[in-house]
């Protein structure tokens, strides 16, 4: 990670990222790698747009996952739904932050960044560009889904 920047504009990826949100944690040099290592395992036959993600729990375990699609595109399964998924799965209900690797360092969808907002609504979010995987985005999840539902009573 020594020769990582990190990005504070991505004007064209509709990122809000602010230059007081930009800052490597203790968690980048680990999640960063485990994320690009995973995007290798994503089948992607359809749209070709191979994702790889990893998370950490709160007590640093990392879980891995990677886009699964579907000839039934509604049944595909993203990558950050997966490592997350892991975690649960494992029996950790808690994520501290999460890391995405692929082309163009692409924002979570939506729908992920609602399901990871279950697990930890102001975690951190790495972005990577795993062409260029020198080329970070540090932002927070609350920055990415500021409204999140909440369903605590």
């Amino acid at each position: 990670m020594a020769n990582s920047s990190i990005v504070n504009s991505w004007s064209d990826h509709n990122c809000p990222i602010s230059k007081e949100s930009i800052s490597m944690s203790t968690a980048a040099p680990q999640l960063i790698p485990a994320a690009i290592s995973a995007r290798k395992n994503a089948y992607a036959p359809y749209s070709k747009f191979l994702v790889g993600a990893a998370v950490i729990t709160e007590d640093g375990t990392i879980f891995t996952g990677t886009n699964v699609e579907n000839a039934s595109y509604g049944l595909t399964i993203c990558a950050e739904r997966i490592a997350a998924g892991a975690a649960v799965a494992a029996g950790h209900r808690k994520i501290m932050a999460v890391a995405v690797a692929t082309t163009g360092a692409a924002s979570p969808c939506g729908a992920c960044r609602q399901f990871l907002a279950e697990f930890g609504g102001a975690m951190l979010v790495y972005l990577v560009d795993a062409d260029k995987p020198d080329r970070i985005v540090e932002t927070s999840l609350d920055k990415l889904l500021p409204a999140q539902f909440d369903l605590k009573i």
